[in-house]
């Protein structure tokens, strides 16, 4: 004899391998796993597993920390802490060189703008982040509306495990980076090195390299000199 379609138990969709973390939904525990075997021939399904992916959030300018602390407290009075995991701001070391040569020591953003979400996707969680103060919105593509001009909405696009893996790595680099308050046109003067005591004018920032170019007046005439951020201090 055979068995209705509705005893077949369904297929069980296969995990992507850069899941980061399997989460049970609340109340389906050591309980209904272990129901779940002998009610499966009565068409009962198997509870779907939640899982927890990286997000990236763009947030308004300079406003990654208090988003970072605002969420955190959100996520616990919307009753979500359980789904909205982890947020972090990658940052790595860095060194800043003020205009009196003096030097400060900086966190430096390894992607201004934005602050990374590990959490479970759904209505809730999305809700939580999207509606909390200076949040802009998900990192994802966006969904073309089929009428009219007005944008669409934006689907929440998760993070690579490769992706996430090269910014925490970035995040980590210890050496730190120097970091000089200096633009184009900026009047500098130079403290060490061959040029000490020549004046110029800056005409291009390499903060990469921690190096810029700078046009110095030597033997009367405008010559481009290549310097270090710790060999000038910038003039006011």
């Amino acid at each position: 004899m055979s068995l209705p379609l509705s005893a077949v138990p369904e297929t069980v969709p296969e995990i992507e391998p850069d899941v980061t973390q399997v989460l049970e939904l609340p109340g389906e525990g050591a309980e209904a796993a272990g129901e779940g075997g002998a009610e499966a021939g009565a068409g009962s399904e198997a509870p779907k597993p939640q899982v927890a992916r990286w997000y990236a959030v763009q947030v308004a300018s300079s406003c990654e920390k208090k988003v970072k602390a605002t969420l955190e407290q959100r996520a616990v009075t919307l009753g979500v802490s359980n789904r909205i995991l982890e947020i972090e701001i990658p940052q790595t070391p860095g060194v800043k060189l003020k205009k009196d040569g003096s030097r400060q020591s900086i966190e430096e953003k390894v992607f201004p703008g934005y602050v990374l979400v590990r959490m479970v996707l759904d209505e809730d969680t999305m809700m939580a982040v999207r509606s909390t103060p200076n949040v802009i919105n998900f990192v994802g593509q966006e969904e073309r509306r089929a009428t009219g001009k007005a944008r669409g909405h934006i689907k929440p696009r998760p993070l690579s495990r490769q992706e996430v893996d090269r910014i925490f790595k970035r995040a980590a680099e210890k050496k730190p980076v120097l970091k000089v308050d200096l633009s184009e046109g900026d009047q500098i003067l130079v403290t060490a090195g061959p040029f000490k005591d020549f004046q110029g004018e800056v005409i291009e920032v390499s903060g990469e390299r921690s190096k810029l170019k700078a046009l110095l007046s030597i033997f009367g005439r405008e010559t481009p000199v290549e310097l270090e951020f710790s060999q000038i201090s910038k003039q006011s």
